[in-house]
């Protein structure tokens, strides 16, 4: 949301700034052509890739195709997106060849199921098993889930794992979530329970464990350090998630650092365990992957992965932001309700997308971390609104549901912009609201 409007479009000189310096990009579709042309960011140990919306199909083509890459020709093997541990460890199996390809229903069955379950991620989930194929375990690339939301889960996947290496351990682990297992099915009704009817806290439960688990992991590794290595996430999970139920109820800027905070000792865990300088892709929203330091989210106290990873990383991370005017979204009209195809709003005067429009290029990368683009870099510190899109949209009130004020060049490194775009490919039975039983493959 924003609290104050701009109102103003973007000066003359950066619409000429941008068409002097945007580049053209091919099709994601010719994902090695598109690709390479991202080969000036191979270098960087962390590459996070945005998207405006949660439900576009242009921004996860283009992501896979910059992220095969990465993986093909700049030694990068962690794939990182916003998405549940436990459901992206399903894939992780199919990926480096552990396990079949999961069938439809069993992972991310939440909703939003159109934001992974979708023809643009499984083309990529079956390409890096292919290319996994013929790499001996240890250099395969992985995919891995971010998020703190599967809080029943990842219970279950700390038990699992301890009644198969410690029986004693998973009996005492039983008695400490059974805390949190009354609410599991429906977490946010926890955090309300402790911040509105006194209901003690289960957070020195959730601590406990996730301290033994750690305490024994020389004992642990020793039998399956990949398996100890998920059970701890997951006991993270549940630590992290006790919290963010809580802090619900006392400050959106809290629980949204808190989730941010884990997103990124997440990705810190994942490059630690792989070892070696490993290097990562992260796939997230904008809002996100960009610096909140140079938005109105980290005006009012909010960081994010962006933010943590640039303080982290230094040069060594980059931020790439994606971008686009019109087209078609997958989105519900509310929380929990019918995935639908929506019509993407014509961008505001007054934001960076429309400034990108107005170049009249339709497919572009523009990068200002370049020595020779300061002056670029200094033109895109003009304050506008940007518009972020999640897996509710609203054009109905899309000013105050959807746009914020940022500083692009200190938000991104770069932008990848594309004027038009249409909606993800939900796999067969995630039909949007009212459509055929045949869609999408259907005469």
């Amino acid at each position: 949301m924003i609290h104050d409007r701009i109102e103003r479009e973007a000066p003359a000189e950066m619409i000429e700034a941008l068409r002097r310096h945007a580049e053209p990009l091919p099709s994601p579709a010719l994902a090695e052509e598109f690709g390479a042309c991202f080969d000036r960011f191979g270098d960087a140990q962390i590459v996070l890739l945005g998207e405006a919306t949660h439900g576009t199909s242009e921004f996860y083509r283009a992501r896979a195709a910059i992220t095969r890459h990465l993986i093909r020709h700049h030694g990068f093997s962690i794939v990182a997106v916003e998405a549940d541990w436990p459901d992206a460890a399903r894939i992780d199996d199919y990926v480096r060849h552990q396990a079949p390809r999961p069938r439809r229903g069993d992972v991310f069955a939440r909703f939003p199921t159109w934001m992974w379950r979708n023809v643009e991620v499984l083309e990529f989930a079956d390409w890096l098993r292919g290319h996994n194929a013929g790499l001996p375990e240890a250099q395969r690339a992985s995919f891995h889930g971010l998020d703190v939301y599967s809080l029943s889960e990842s219970i279950h996947a700390v038990l699992a794992y301890l009644d198969t290496v410690d029986p004693d351990e998973a009996a005492l682990a039983r008695k400490r979530y059974g805390c949190l297992t009354p609410w599991q099915d429906d977490p946010a009704h926890y955090g309300l329970a402790v911040a509105r009817k006194g209901r003690p806290t289960c957070e020195d439960n959730a601590v406990a464990q996730l301290r033994d688990l750690l305490s024994k992991r020389l004992d642990y590794l020793g039998q399956d350090g990949e398996r100890w290595f998920d059970a701890t996430q997951n006991a993270r999970i549940v630590r992290a998630a006790e919290q963010y139920y809580r802090a619900m109820y006392r400050s959106s800027a809290e629980s949204w650092n808190l989730r941010d905070r884990h997103m990124f000792n997440t990705l810190q865990a994942l490059v630690g365990h792989r070892g070696g300088g490993a290097k990562a892709v992260v796939w997230a929203h904008n809002s996100h992957i960009g610096n909140a330091a140079a938005t109105a989210m980290g005006w009012r106290g909010e960081f994010n992965i962006g933010e943590l990873c640039r303080t982290a990383y230094g040069d060594d991370a980059v931020l790439i932001g994606f971008g686009t005017d019109t087209g078609t979204v997958a989105a519900a009209d509310d929380w929990g309700t019918p995935m639908r195809i929506k019509t993407v709003l014509p961008a505001r005067a007054d934001s960076y997308e429309h400034a990108f429009r107005r170049t009249g290029l339709a497919r572009t990368l523009t990068d200002w971390r370049r020595a020779d683009r300061h002056a670029l870099a200094n033109i895109l510190r003009t304050p506008l609104l940007e518009r972020a899109i999640g897996v509710v949209y609203r054009p109905e009130t899309e000013l105050l549901s959807h746009y914020f004020q940022a500083v692009l060049s200190e938000q991104f490194d770069a932008w990848v912009w594309f004027e038009q775009s249409s909606a993800v490919t939900p796999l067969a039975d995630e039909r949007p609201h009212g459509a055929p039983e045949t869609w999408p493959f259907g005469l």
